[in-house]
């Protein structure tokens, strides 16, 4: 089977499984309406309810049904398929998809699913020293590695025309590394992943590596924190390389736009003609609920409902002392704007969580003074081409 062809049969499986969720909540919510919370049910009620099941039932055994016929057009249209070409539009819908229910998608073995993959120019390559010759026209020991955020992929580095790692790895002639993964899994799941790749990468680069620097935009700064964590852990040999880690825009300590999802779980959940649908309020993946604190390691969330209203718990990973860490933030306002116009930072992240502060200073991060900046006038998605930035990394990189 090609892969177009399992890409479409994935979205069928996840249109089926859609469909049969919503008709769920829908007959949920009907029940609701016809026997209303905590008043006793009538005859006359009973026998809608056991009407209306068997209804949806058949929506679903035919929801099922046509699925099932459906794969069966697909493998016919096989030919068809395989000559379409591949687009950035098609790209950033599966990242935004895997960032959403990536974790979901993983689970069901689903086509649409990401692999981790270490690309150069919108392409995947294999960690074998023959594949990265051929890959690249010049190759060196010095390695930028790019690590995208929630809902994106690698190639949306490039930003308005620009890209922070292109114009850095061509001006302090640099390798550049580009990482594309499943932003919906776990942030300590990709974490142990990244870990390992870069191990293998290391034993299978061309050329000894000399240095290896990080730019981590949002999440990618967790999930690149989670992999030092658990590189140092088993003395890997590529965080004795890792020398310099610049974060854009990262929740080191969470982002309130989780927070806020978080509590509208419960206020959906306890109200009873809206409880069916805070099953909608849940539709967020393992790695954006990861986000409301800013979760690094797996003692973060096993055994835990990460749906439940609860204070940050989460365990205090300090930063390597054998790295340079720097962090931006960015903030929406001027910098002459009240201090109650900085607060929420660039809509996503705020200033302090960008930073590393925290009210308890046994979390705080400690960046050194001269390793931080934030970036006025700018959103989050202008991290990635503010030109003042980019100045700024060439500076700590170089």
């Amino acid at each position: 089977m090609s892969k177009k062809s399992s890409e479409l049969q994935g979205l069928i499986h996840l249109i089926m499984d859609a469909t049969i969720g919503v008709t769920d909540l829908v007959e949920s919510m009907h029940k609701q309406v016809i026997q209303p919370p905590f008043l006793p049910a009538t005859t006359i009620q009973k026998s809608i309810t056991k009407i209306t099941s068997f209804t949806y039932n058949n929506i679903r055994w035919s929801t099922l049904f046509v699925g099932k016929n459906a794969h069966k057009i697909v493998s016919k249209l096989t030919p068809a398929i395989g000559n379409l070409k591949a687009s950035d539009k098609k790209e950033i819908i599966l990242s935004v998809l895997n960032g959403v229910i990536g974790d979901y998608l993983e689970e069901k073995e689903n086509p649409l699913k990401i692999t981790m993959q270490f690309r150069y120019q919108a392409k995947a390559f294999s960690i074998d020293k023959k594949i990265i010759k051929q890959t690249y026209s010049k190759v060196n020991g010095k390695i930028i590695l790019m690590v995208h955020g929630s809902c994106m992929s690698d190639i949306q580095w490039t930003h308005k025309n620009h890209n922070h790692g292109k114009v850095v790895a061509e001006d302090l002639q640099k390798t550049i590394i580009y990482l594309n993964y499943n932003s919906g899994k776990h942030v300590s799941t990709n974490g142990k992943e990244l870990s390992l790749q870069l191990e293998k990468l290391v034993t299978q680069w061309p050329v000894p590596i000399t240095e290896l620097a990080v730019i981590a935009h949002s999440m990618g700064g967790l999930v690149t924190r989670s992999a030092i964590y658990y590189g140092e852990q088993h003395k890997n040999n590529w965080t004795k390389l890792l020398k310099k880690v610049v974060f854009l825009g990262t929740p080191h300590h969470g982002s309130h736009v989780e927070r806020t999802g978080n509590y509208l779980d419960i206020i959906l959940a306890a109200t009873p003609y809206l409880k069916p649908f805070a099953r909608l309020a849940k539709i967020r993946s393992a790695g954006v609920t990861d986000l409301r604190y800013g979760n690094l390691v797996d003692e973060d969330w096993l055994d835990k409902d990460r749906f439940e209203l609860k204070k940050d718990k989460r365990q205090h990973i300090s930063l390597s002392k054998n790295i340079n860490f720097y962090s931006i933030a960015a903030v929406t306002s001027k910098e002459t704007a009240s201090l109650s116009k900085q607060i929420f930072g660039d809509t996503l992240v705020n200033v302090k969580s960008a930073l590393g502060q925290h009210k308890n200073p046994d979390k705080n991060l400690h960046f050194k003074k001269e390793n931080i900046w934030i970036a006025y006038q700018s959103n989050h998605l202008d991290l990635l081409s503010n030109p003042k930035i980019i100045e700024k990394l060439k500076e700590w990189l170089a």
